[in-house]
């Protein structure tokens, strides 16, 4: 069976990029075959460095994405610090990655030129990934556009490894969702916790309200047609619309007489209203505290199985195990 592997960073809260972008995909893929999906918080220490807003946040992924229909019955859920080997194999990793490749990283320089601190985890972030992604022998990963180079140098890492100690990892293939690079934010840049341009998935209704009303647009008169094509708007309400109710948007903004405003009420109206199952869902696994962390162990136990396989074979491969009888 096919092994998909996610993961989801706990460093805010999730926003409509990262439900369209990642989640929804891969609830739609645990059908589909073996999901792994874990919770980053390894990751999330190059950024959170409040100890208690790192718990939290762990926990509001957790409960948010079982909340929009993520299923622990068909995918092993798990936080990846529960998986400490994952730190072992990126540093193995570590000693056959070239400098080389790591300076290339597209990631690395973008937080840097958003005024993140450098330092050796940031730096060292794509060992990781990739620890992530061959510890649990995925054969795909879903990733953005903008997230392939992360896979590519997973690939060459594996590559690099097993030239030298023998076919250990597979290559994982990426499969390209195209739609994360073009979920657009309050301001018309790719949403993103980064910019502070994200919409919630959970606000309550009155802050959910404002924040659409604040998409930023241009000055065309209320009375004035109006091109739907560059519109945040239209954008966003693409993502929820049937194509009847797409359709009766733009033919509106084309005919003029309507406001701005008006649109993004209706925009919120299709947000609030789609998420309404998925907040009373939440509002039960909030009642039940105890249920998360049960389920966390649940999955961290079948993952450990996979990984302590995997890292069984590498500490075999480059000497740190003696080879066990016969093998």
């Amino acid at each position: 069976m096919v092994r998909y592997l996610t993961g989801f960073q706990p460093t805010g809260l999730l926003h409509i990029g990262n439900y369209f972008g990642a989640l929804r995909p891969a609830i739609e893929l645990q059908n589909k075959g073996d999901a792994f999906y874990f919770i980053a918080d390894y990751h999330a220490l190059t950024t959170v460095h409040d100890p208690k807003r790192l718990r939290e946040l762990v926990r509001g992924v957790a409960i948010d994405s079982l909340a929009c229909g993520l299923d622990p019955q068909k995918a092993c859920f798990f936080r990846q610090s529960d998986i400490p080997i994952v730190a072992e194999l990126s540093w193995i990793l570590s000693t056959v990655t070239p400098m080389g490749l790591l300076e290339r990283s597209h990631s690395y320089k973008d937080k840097l030129a958003r005024g993140i601190p450098s330092s050796h985890a940031l730096f060292a972030y794509p060992t990781l990934m990739a620890a992530d992604i061959l510890l649990y022998e995925s054969d795909i990963v879903p990733v953005g556009k903008d997230q392939k180079q992360h896979l590519e140098i997973t690939r060459d890492i594996a590559i690099k490894f097993n030239d030298l100690y023998g076919s250990i990892f597979k290559l994982p293939m990426p499969e390209i969702r195209d739609e994360v690079a073009t979920i657009i934010g309050l301001d018309g840049q790719k949403m993103s916790k980064s910019y502070g341009n994200t919409i919630e998935l959970f606000l309550e209704e009155r802050v959910l309200r404002k924040k659409i009303m604040s998409i930023v647009t241009d000055s065309t008169a209320v009375e004035a047609p109006k091109d739907p094509a560059g519109s945040t708007i239209v954008s966003l309400y693409r993502l929820f619309a049937t194509p009847e109710e797409l359709s009766a948007m733009e033919e509106d903004f084309r005919a003029g007489g309507l406001g701005y405003g008006d649109f993004k009420k209706r925009l919120f109206e299709i947000v609030w209203e789609r998420f309404a199952p998925m907040r009373k869902r939440r509002d039960e696994l909030l009642a039940e505290p105890g249920y998360i962390d049960e389920l966390l162990a649940g999955g961290a136990a079948r993952a450990r199985e996979v990984a302590e396989q995997t890292i069984a074979r590498v500490r075999t491969a480059v000497g740190l195990s003696v080879p066990a009888r016969g093998g």
